[in-house]
């Protein structure tokens, strides 16, 4: 993922895309928000073109992120969405219809689950601890193999917080000389502008919510 894909996902599936915004945006009411408008769509983009066989979201809470996924899958008319949480807020906020059978929720620590030995897209968005993403680095991503990741919550300044979550995967990711792009207005404001150009040009400019960090990071495991 770099800006000039990203830019060519919003066109290639501009259609598409403001009509899951338009249902989101009615779902909004019902369900606690955690992405902003950029990375959420960045995210619905990314799997539309990768059209993944399994997706794992480890993070799921009151379910944002969770219908921004099973929507591109659905759209996809291909692929699996399996969830993790310890709350189970998520199973309020999931309309029948979406999840369908494409969907699998499980209540619990991810760190002690049975996790699908196949996985072609990772979502992280659960607790943003040094010892989390320390965890995940090790046990998950050394079985990962051109696996495409997105990581929320990285970049709400600059740089991450010290002793974060964000601050441990970013400098795993300098160490293992691996690209990541991310959408953040404090990380990479050219990059958050141009994305906004891009939007008002194909009229997908009112906000569905209001956030505007977009602090996610996405990369792939080498």
């Amino acid at each position: 993922m770099d800006l000039t894909t990203a830019a060519e996902l919003y066109r290639k599936y501009a259609d598409d895309l403001a009509a899951v915004r338009d249902e989101q945006r009615r779902r909004l009411p019902g369900i606690r928000a955690q992405l902003d408008d950029v990375e959420a769509e960045l995210t619905y983009l990314r799997l539309r073109e990768l059209r993944p066989a399994t997706v794992v979201e480890i993070g799921a809470f009151h379910g944002w992120s969770t219908t921004w996924l099973l929507s591109a899958l659905r759209d996809n008319g291909f692929g699996e969405l399996r969830s993790y949480d310890v709350v189970d807020h998520v199973l309020r906020s999931v309309p029948a219809e979406l999840a369908g059978d494409r969907w699998t929720f499980v209540r619990g620590d991810a760190r002690k689950a049975q996790l699908p030995v196949d996985i072609d897209y990772l979502f992280l968005d659960a607790a943003h601890s040094a010892r989390f993403a320390r965890w995940y680095i090790t046990e998950l991503f050394g079985r990962l193999s051109g696996t495409p990741v997105s990581v929320h919550d990285v970049f709400h300044g600059r740089r991450p917080m010290p002793f974060s979550e964000g601050a441990v995967l970013v400098r795993w990711l300098t160490e293992q000389k691996i690209d990541y792009f991310t959408p953040s207005a404090r990380r990479a404001p050219e990059t958050f502008a141009a994305l906004l150009a891009v939007k008002r040009e194909l009229g997908l400019d009112v906000p569905v919510r209001s956030g505007r960090d977009n602090p996610m990071v996405f990369f792939e495991v080498a």
